[in-house]
């Protein structure tokens, strides 16, 4: 794949996309980290852009709409006609974030205990975790704990990004098509805000069906998920590049001096136009 090849218009980001809810978002501010921002105007983004390619996992229960999510910001496309995911499948997609070209792979994982090993086997390398449940159906909020733990098992949990996803939105407006009421619902998003504050996790609530004239042709939430995922993921890998780079390495100059308390300093290394 040529990840520097020319990207879809509808896969830019040039600024930040902002959280759904702020009481259960992993960061609160409306921009870009300024040195991520610097950054990518001075061209140093390190091998973000160049050659790095973001995991993205997403676990959750059998049936919790896992392949409809990703088939829908994917591809556009819902299938009503339920295939349970064999193992392990993944789509790539391309980005440009504040100009620089971004790829991640989303990784569809089994939901059968069956195919759990099968699938664990490539959690390892995660830069977020998407854990998907049924907005419908409290027992698989309640699984979304032990899929975290699983995947964590295979990850540090300190260079994640953690997002917990209500699916299936659509069925709770629909009483006919699921008997759960507007109270019903609102304690569910309310007991699935507690889950993600635990899990130190961002929630988002959305619906892949398409369709129906009171939902968005492109699904409900969907599209801004993906593309908050992506900047937020882009931002932490910018950030550590950053880091990276910023490090002493062997071959520094080392200057003692009693009155600096900087024993550190590169010789050749110059002042940077904007950021630290």
């Amino acid at each position: 794949m040529n990840i520097l090849a020319p990207v879809r218009r509808d896969r830019v980001l040039t600024e930040l996309p902002q959280y759904l809810r702020k009481e259960a978002a992993l960061h609160v501010h409306k921009d870009f980290h300024p040195r991520v921002t610097c950054a990518c105007q001075e061209h140093r983004t390190g091998t973000v852009g160049r050659f790095k390619i973001s995991k993205v996992i997403v676990v959750g229960d059998l049936s919790v709409g896992k392949t409809c999510l990703i088939n829908r910001f994917c591809k556009d496309t819902f299938d009503k006609n339920y295939k349970a995911t064999i193992g392990v499948d993944f789509e790539m997609e391309r980005f440009e974030v504040l100009g620089v070209p971004f790829s991640l792979q989303l990784w569809d994982t089994a939901g059968q205990e069956r195919f759990k090993c099968i699938a664990s086997t490539y959690y390892r390398g995660a830069q977020a975790i998407i854990i998907v449940f049924n907005l419908n159906d409290v027992a698989s909020l309640e699984h979304t704990k032990q899929w975290l733990a699983d995947a964590l098992k295979e990850n540090d949990p300190s260079s994640v990004l953690l997002f917990l996803v209500g699916s299936k939105k659509d069925l709770s407006h629909l009483t006919l098509a699921f008997p759960q009421t507007p109270a019903q619902y609102m304690l569910m998003e309310k007991d699935a805000l507690k889950v993600a504050q635990e899990m130190k996790a961002e929630y988002w609530a959305v619906s892949s069906l398409t369709g129906l004239k009171l939902l968005p042709v492109s699904g409900e939430n969907v599209r801004e998920f993906f593309f908050r995922v992506t900047a937020l993921t882009f931002e932490a890998n910018v950030l550590a590049e950053l880091e990276k780079s910023g490090s002493r390495r062997i071959g520094d100059v080392i200057r003692i001096n009693s009155d600096d308390s900087n024993l550190y300093l590169t010789a050749s290394k110059k002042k940077p136009m904007c950021c630290p």
